[in-house]
Order: C-alpha cells, then sequence, then structure tokens
C-alpha cells in the first residue's frame, strides 16, 4: 500500500501547478483523500479533501485551488492557481475516511504519501 505525491517545484507568484497523489494497493475511490500541507516553522495543515462527489477546502485557498479524482488512473489532483508565496510548503495526500466535519483531522487518515515540495517566489 502506498500512496505517491508529485507535482511539486519552484513558480512565480500568480502561477499554477497541478499535484498528483497516485496510489498503490489499494483503489483511492474507496476512501476519502485529504492534501495537507506544511510550512518552514509551522504546523501541517489541511488544505482540500475530496470524498465521493463531495469537496472541501481551506478557506485559505477556496477559489484557488481545485481536488478532483481520476478513478481510471487511481489517482487524485490538487490544481493549484494563483499561487502566493505563503503556498510554500511541502505537500502531502493522505488516504481514510474522516466525514467531511472532520477531514483536517491527520489522525484519521490511514494512509500518507511522502512530501512533495512547492516553492512560490515573489
Amino acid at each position: 500500500v502506498q500512496l505517491q505525491a508529485s507535482g511539486g517545484g519552484l513558480v512565480q507568484a500568480g502561477g499554477s501547478l497541478r499535484l498528483s497523489c497516485a496510489a498503490s494497493g489499494f483503489h483511492l475511490g474507496d476512501y476519502g483523500i485529504g492534501w495537507f500541507r506544511q510550512a518552514p516553522g509551522k504546523e501541517r495543515e489541511g488544505v482540500s479533501y475530496i470524498r465521493g462527489g463531495s469537496t472541501s477546502y481551506a478557506s485559505s485557498v477556496k477559489g484557488r485551488f481545485t481536488i478532483s479524482r481520476d478513478n481510471a488512473k487511481n489517482t487524485v489532483y490538487l490544481h493549484m492557481n494563483s499561487l502566493k508565496p505563503e503556498d510554500t510548503a511541502a505537500y502531502y495526500c493522505a488516504a481514510g475516511r474522516p466525514v467531511f466535519s472532520a477531514w483536517f483531522t491527520e489522525s484519521l487518515y490511514y494512509y500518507w504519501g511522502q512530501g512533495t515540495l512547492v516553492t512560490v517566489s515573489s
């Protein structure tokens, strides 16, 4: 069982990136998938969540980020637009079954991918 996060990189403010979270050993569609991020010197925080056909976003990214799922590729994506320097962080994906009211609770996730670094320059 493995989650592989990828797609990070260096981008200028206002730019876009697409992160991918690919699963092996299990079907992503059976789980809720959360994206989290951890900036240097800060605690990890929830960014977005998808379970079934429903999604949720942190207020700091709402309107700029979009989470989506491709079940055929067993992959969840995080499309990030209008990036800001404060979006700089290591981004992690995780699989679990939290209800939407608790999707940002890290202890409710069973599997975690390694981080992919996003750096937004001003």
